[in-house]
């Protein structure tokens, strides 16, 4: 019997077909034979504690002006399905989590959830990547100014960023002597009351922001270099960084190996991490992106190996 595969996601019709990541999955699991279901956000509900959803049957093309084709829509219980990609772009807000609550109900009845919800949940993308201090930088997780101010004075040179941001948003780069510090951190703290990240400037964001992918706690021989334009100090595609793929550094390799086994613990069969010089940054674990880039550079099929990897996922469960 074909495997069913869901997949949570924002509206198929605005992906960007060039580079979506997400796209390349379901590429991968059709090419599987395996059914496909296509559901939003707002599709997931609970009836009586039962975890269900509005969604549709879905094909995908290699097309770009065509990429997908919708079936009707049917109510159907979310444990029908085998496995679930829950691939909601942030903001990881209350909607998110109330989303892996209703997840976490199939979770229970035996679907397989990529990633584990608890883990989606408990891994701040940016905060989880403190649990590895052997390979950050300097860095302080607070919300009080006089701790972030003496930070900033020990280092000189600082990132202040806040800890549900993405694609590069409301992140600041304070130098030695800058006279906005105050407003900066009274607007990212609201005075005190939100909890932000202060790192160390590491002047190697020059040669880009490694994205380096991981499948169920290994890594894949290269990554993407986001290279920041002129002028700009995040590497971030979606702040106009330039992709550039390259095979993963020897220190590269180590980051990868501290933080492998905890992320295959923890259930996150698909996670990018973040690596500036020598140094790791963020942990991503919503959803990953930078597949396709890697892929064309280097002629693979990272969505057939992330199919490969749930199929044996799914296989030893019912062993």
């Amino acid at each position: 019997m074909a495997i069913k595969i869901g997949v949570v996601m924002d509206p198929i019709a605005d992906l960007n077909y060039k580079k979506d990541s997400t796209l390349a999955m379901l590429w991968a699991a059709q090419a599987r034979d395996w059914q496909l279901y296509y559901m939003e956000q707002k599709d997931l509900y609970l009836d009586q504690g039962i975890a269900r959803a509005r969604m549709a049957g879905l094909t995908v093309f290699h097309d770009p002006e065509s990429w997908y084709n919708l079936d009707n829509a049917e109510d159907r219980a979310l444990s029908d399905l085998d496995v679930i990609l829950m691939r909601k772009d942030p903001p990881f807000d209350n909607e998110y989590i109330y989303s892996t609550y209703i997840l976490e109900e199939a979770e229970r009845k035996g679907t397989l959830i990529v990633n584990r919800c608890q883990s989606l949940r408990d891994c701040n993308e940016k905060v989880f990547a403190t649990q590895f201090p052997e390979c950050c930088p300097p860095v302080l997780v607070s919300a009080d100014n006089d701790r972030l101010k003496a930070f900033y004075a020990e280092h000189q040179d600082v990132i202040f960023k806040p800890l549900d941001g993405m694609g590069g948003s409301s992140i600041f780069r304070v130098k030695a002597g800058d006279s906005n510090l105050n407003v900066i951190l009274e607007t990212l703290t609201d005075f005190g009351r939100n909890t932000i990240m202060a790192q160390r400037y590491l002047p190697e964001i020059v040669d880009g922001d490694k994205r380096i992918l991981m499948i169920n706690g290994e890594v894949l021989p290269y990554c993407l270099a986001r290279v920041p334009s002129s002028g700009e100090l995040r590497g971030n595609l979606a702040a106009g960084g330039q992709g550039r793929a390259q095979p993963l550094s020897d220190r590269d390799r180590w980051i990868a190996e501290q933080v492998g086994p905890s992320l295959k613990e923890r259930g996150l069969l698909f996670v990018g991490l973040d690596v500036i010089g020598d140094y790791l940054t963020e942990i991503n674990v919503t959803s990953p992106t930078c597949i396709r880039e890697i892929d064309n550079a280097y002629d693979l099929d990272i969505g057939a190996r992330l199919m490969d990897c749930i199929a044996e996922v799914l296989k030893n469960r019912g062993e």
